[in-house]
């Protein structure tokens, strides 16, 4: 599933790349990638053609399309979808759903093999009542807070470390990948109790967060065997190259050599160092 990184750099590229567009069609094939609207596809249609986009915003792993009339296209990716740029022209690939043309040339395809994604069309103030979006923790990229703030967080839960950055009501946006990552550059467990770190832990626990984050969105997000993620234009992310544990089962950690290990937490696979994470 795309994580914060891969949907910022989808979103920092829709900015680019779609702002000041006015929507001249719409096409839906797949009424489940707009289950939303139930059954009425001429309702979300209508929603969109005509408008222009004016803001590409992004709050957890959601993509908010604001509009001149003053509704929001909300896009979530699910397990795998993508978001790609095409011409009319283009070859249409399998599991293209809906297809967003715009007058000034050039289309926008959400491409969802395993359907879990979605698209709807929301008034500003509805919203805010959006459960979904409602319930998400803070967006550790758009709304950067301090160290003690977070250490307040961690200490206020008795939560294991890996369920802590997992959950989307207290941070928004980390999932299976960049918990890994995260707890590996801080030297934490992933069964670590949240609220028995120390003042130091704290602090790392809060930079690996940020820094990973960060470096992550730079080098375009990770894109693993299943090339499941691509960009708007279908170019890989670049980040798979620099994780120190996740997917490296056995390799050798770059620092200590101990072969990384995995387990299986919550369901997930979970990959982590034994001898440098404690």
């Amino acid at each position: 599933m795309p994580e914060l990184p891969e949907v910022e750099t989808i979103r920092r590229e829709l900015e680019r790349e779609v702002v000041g567009r006015k929507i001249k069609s719409v096409d839906v094939n797949g009424l489940r990638s707009i289950r939303r609207h139930g059954r009425k596809k001429k309702e979300f249609v209508d929603r969109l053609v005509g408008s222009k986009i004016k803001t590409v915003g992004r709050k957890g792993k959601y993509l908010l399309l604001g509009l001149d009339t003053g509704d929001v296209l909300v896009i979530h990716l699910g397990m795998s979808g993508q978001l790609r740029k095409a011409a009319a022209k283009d070859e249409t690939a399998k599991h293209t759903h809906v297809v967003i043309a715009f007058t000034q040339g050039g289309e926008i395809r959400f491409i969802d093999p395993r359907t879990f994604g979605e698209l709807f069309v929301s008034t500003a103030e509805d919203l805010a009542s959006v459960e979904e979006l409602a319930e998400l923790g803070v967006d550790p990229v758009e709304e950067p807070i301090s160290w003690q703030t977070f250490g307040r967080m961690l200490h206020s839960h008795r939560m294991k470390l890996k369920s802590f950055l997992m959950d989307q009501s207290i941070i928004a946006g980390i999932g299976n990948i960049y918990s890994d990552e995260i707890l590996f550059q801080s030297g934490l467990r992933y069964d670590r109790m949240s609220d028995t770190l120390s003042t130091m832990e704290i602090r790392r626990l809060y930079r690996a967060v940020v820094e990973t984050l960060h470096d992550a969105v730079k080098y375009g997000g990770s894109t693993l065997e299943d090339a499941g993620y691509v960009d708007l234009f279908g170019k890989p992310g670049e980040f798979q190259s620099h994780h120190e544990v996740y997917n490296r089962w056995k390799a050798p950690c770059r620092r200590c050599r101990t072969p990384i290990n995995k387990t299986k937490f919550q369901g997930r696979t979970s990959f982590f160092c034994g001898q440098c994470q404690i």
